[in-house]
């Protein structure tokens, strides 16, 4: 347990607390946590994660600029869901990427559980990409990584981390029905309407 470490989970914390709330300081704590973790993960050697964290800070610059602006009219965007046609398809190309990401670093580097962590990477990249785009879906991919997450930071000793994700997956829960309220309670206002960002 080191002081980075114990910043990165803060601010991770924080950064989930704000996202179940669409307060869209979930975005710069969440720029924070992302890149403290780049050098966490260097040190634990878990690869991926770092490849998944380098992107995730392109990924939170474009969702603080999404969730301001994504809307009609340029307003900002409320909870929708994803195309039912797309959700097959999403998920197929998930699984095939973590074998590729994961039979890579396998085969070419010392990964510490390289199919796991390949697992979380890819799954992490599709559920921010759609919490990006404020999709209901996001959460359920999110609960996917968290419970894999807890096992494999768990077995690498990060415990401050693995109880950080433990709280992620309850938090995600609670993201779940919160956002799925607020789909249900904008269903049926006219498309002009948008949400304003929660205080």
């Amino acid at each position: 347990m080191t002081p980075i470490e114990i910043v990165a989970v803060v601010c991770g914390f924080l950064c989930v607390y704000f996202t179940i709330r669409e307060n869209i300081w979930c975005w710069p704590t969440g720029l924070v946590q992302v890149t403290l973790y780049i050098f966490i993960f260097y040190d634990a050697k878990l690869y991926s994660d770092v490849i998944l964290h380098v992107i995730y800070v392109a990924m939170n610059v474009y969702g603080w600029h999404y969730w301001l602006y994504g809307g009609k009219m340029r307003k900002a965007a409320r909870v929708t869901q994803l195309p039912s046609a797309w959700l097959p398809g999403t998920l197929l190309f998930s699984a095939m990427a973590t074998l590729l990401l994961g039979w890579f670093m396998a085969t070419r580097t010392d990964a510490s559980f390289p199919y796991p962590d390949a697992f979380t990477t890819i799954f992490s990249l599709v559920a921010q990409w759609l919490m990006s785009l404020k999709k209901l879906e996001s959460w359920y991919f999110w609960i996917a990584v968290d419970v894999v997450a807890i096992g494999v930071y768990y077995a690498k000793g990060l415990y401050l981390t693995t109880g950080l994700y433990s709280l992620f997956l309850l938090m995600a829960v609670i993201g779940l029905l919160k956002w799925r309220r607020s789909l249900l309670s904008t269903q049926d206002a006219p498309d002009s309407a948008e949400l304003e960002p929660a205080a």
